[in-house]
């Protein structure tokens, strides 16, 4: 609701891509540049790896958005913690192959017409295959023979590879050396830098049609790149809580205050949720409570039930503030969406 407040005309800071909002920072760019350069080649691998929220995907959504829709069929396959036979028929789905009572044999006989059909037509087959660090090397190599297919001696279909920094090591590796050759265009995206990073806040404020309002301390804008590392989820994230603590503060600046306070809950949230999902107390939560021989209900204590007990009471207090401050915040939205209403 803080585009509301501050007369937003959409949001700025959305967690999905959306390429509206395409910032084309220098690294971003030259990962442009070797998308069109590995396209123009009509063949092979395109591979470009980047952190967890640098951008891989908004980057295909924009090539994607620039390519002739006559020239180009594309076909995605984003789950891809699959086994080879699985994600041979999902790269079949996404060129509308979907029968699964259809054998492997008849699969690749209709792909390989309609590759030929296709490529009768000037038109190519583009397969973008996302987190490809969860492939095992039997579903890589699935990849490698689809990429084998021809027509007319040239290769009938490309495939952008996208996936996190450590797929490269995956890559390097001996067994992958026939599909190592096949890549003809690989890029590593990095974080933006500090320029970048207030850049990138300003361009998406402005394309949501920010005219100053809310203003933005220039410390804000240091400690956001601190705390996001430059990674532009981690920025959305971030300026996203930020912005709509200000609107129900009702403040008129993003200060260094509300960005460090901000930071500090958004990672309170991280370790809490860690510590759930492991079943153990928040980091935050570890000291214990109570001395050597307590005693609780007449009972003795050891020094491990102590502990234990300690871990329990602290992290049953920290959950009682997070609810207080949950609860808070939205009475604060409910009276903001009433005024909203009544106006």
């Amino acid at each position: 609701m803080y585009e509301k407040y501050y007369n937003l005309r959409s949001v700025p800071f959305q967690l999905t891509p959306d390429i509206k909002y395409f910032f084309g920072s220098k690294g971003h760019s030259r990962a442009i540049a070797h998308l069109i350069y590995g396209l123009s080649q009509g063949e092979g691998f395109i591979v470009i790896t980047g952190e967890v929220g640098a951008g891989k995907t908004t980057l295909v959504e924009r090539l994607w958005s620039q390519l002739d829709r006559d020239t180009y069929t594309i076909g995605r396959i984003a789950t891809t913690q699959v086994s080879g036979e699985d994600l041979f028929r999902l790269a079949m789905a996404g060129f509308g192959l979907h029968d699964e009572s259809t054998g492997r044999a008849n699969l690749l006989r209709r792909f390989d017409e309609l590759l030929q059909e296709h490529q009768a037509a000037g038109r190519h087959c583009l397969l973008v295959v996302d987190e490809v660090q969860n492939l095992s090397l039997a579903a890589l190599e699935e990849l490698r023979m689809l990429s084998n297919m021809t027509s007319k001696g040239g290769g009938a279909l490309q495939t952008i590879l996208l996936g996190q920094p450590q797929f490269r090591k995956t890559l390097a590796g001996p067994d992958l050396d026939q599909l190592r050759q096949r890549v003809l265009a690989s890029y590593h995206l990095g974080p933006l830098t500090e320029e970048e990073t207030r850049s990138y806040i300003e361009h998406r404020m402005k394309t949501a049609g920010w005219e100053g309002r809310p203003a933005w301390e220039e410390a804000a804008f240091a400690a956001i790149f601190q705390h996001t590392d430059g990674i532009p989820r981690r920025i959305n994230r971030l300026c996203a809580r930020a912005l709509m603590h200000g609107a129900l503060d009702e403040q008129e600046t993003i200060t260094l205050a509300m960005i460090e306070t901000t930071a500090a809950e958004l990672d309170e949230d991280l370790r809490a949720g860690t510590a759930e999902e492991a079943g153990g107390p928040p980091g935050e939560m570890m000291s214990a409570r109570g001395g050597p021989g307590m005693i609780m209900g007449g009972i003795d204590l050891g020094v491990a039930d102590q502990r234990l007990l300690g871990h329990l009471v602290a992290r049953v207090s920290a959950l009682e503030e997070r609810l207080a401050r949950r609860e808070q915040m939205f009475q604060r939205l409910s009276n903001l969406f009433s005024s909203e209403q009544g106006g």
